[in-house]
């Protein structure tokens, strides 16, 4: 199935959904159909999980309704399933305040498996107008949207997270030794 046959974005709405998306492997496994479809063997092959494994979360992932069965096949007397992603995009609730952001968790676990050499970071503090930040926001997201659609399937997988915010306010201490 051609990711243009999929709906734009699926929005996590449930609880279920929201625990589905909330777990590393599940996150990894989401990440292998974000381009292609792909059978539980072939998941567990490019997860690195057991296939059983890979069986339970692509069915945990599929009763919520985040990846589908896109077409089967009969091998030697067998049905093998090709699993897609639901939609182009999931797009996740915002956390509450203080809330864990569900998304950079799993991006920050991503980057710590990474290869050295092949990653790169940056912070950047920045003072700006609520324009600017509006801006600078519309920008990289139009810039992510650009690559997205120059992505081919047959290349090496990358992943792109950014994060514009307005840090919350530091607390002013009495000064004195806690």
């Amino acid at each position: 199935m051609p990711t243009g046959d999929l709906p734009d974005a699926l929005h996590v709405t449930t609880a279920e959904q929201l625990r589905a998306v909330s777990n590393l492997t599940r996150h990894r496994i989401m990440a292998v159909l974000r381009f292609e479809p792909a059978t539980i063997t072939q998941i567990a092959d490019r997860v690195g999980l057991a296939k059983g494994s890979s069986s339970y979360h692509v069915r945990l992932l599929e009763r919520s309704g985040l990846v589908k069965v896109v077409r089967t096949r009969k091998v030697r007397g067998v049905t093998e399933r090709y699993y897609a992603m639901a939609a182009r995009s999931i797009v996740l609730p915002e956390p509450g305040e203080g809330g864990p952001d569900v998304l950079m968790r799993h991006a920050v676990a991503d980057l710590e498996e990474s290869p050295a050499g092949e990653r790169h970071v940056r912070m950047a503090h920045l003072r700006l107008t609520e324009e600017q930040f509006a801006e600078l926001a519309a920008r990289l997201a139009a810039l992510a949207d650009e690559y997205r659609e120059l992505s081919d399937p047959s290349l090496p997988d990358a992943s792109l997270v950014f994060a514009l915010f307005h840090p919350a306010p530091r607390r002013q201490t009495d000064g004195g030794a806690e």
